[in-house]
């Protein structure tokens, strides 16, 4: 799977079992990749090496909240109507609130 935008492509991970759920970016140096959490409206950025953003839509992938250069040891509170949590490499993409993210 790869997100689109603005002529950049990118791979997307989907996290669907409870190890790769719970490692996350943990511990990760180089993220080069995005990951997907679906069915998830909260995450923690504990033991992260480096900031990230972070896009939360609905289930069909409206962008519903945006966190620019999210610090490690941070945490983002459960949010109503979430489904994906999508953890993107920092200023990779121009993401705007109301946007459908195109994913392939």
């Amino acid at each position: 799977m790869f997100i689109f935008k603005d002529g950049i492509k990118i791979e997307v991970k989907f996290c669907k079992n409870i190890l790769s759920r719970f490692k996350g970016f943990m511990f990760t140096k180089n993220i080069n990749y995005c990951l997907c959490f679906p069915n998830c409206n909260s995450i923690h950025t504990f033991f992260m090496m480096k900031p990230i953003d972070v896009v939360m839509t609905d289930r069909y992938f409206n962008i519903l909240y945006i966190y620019k250069n999210f610090k490690p040891w941070k945490v983002i509170l459960p949010k109503k109507e979430v489904y994906y949590t999508f953890e993107v490499p920092i200023n990779k993409f121009n993401f705007k609130i109301n946007e459908k993210i195109k994913v392939i």
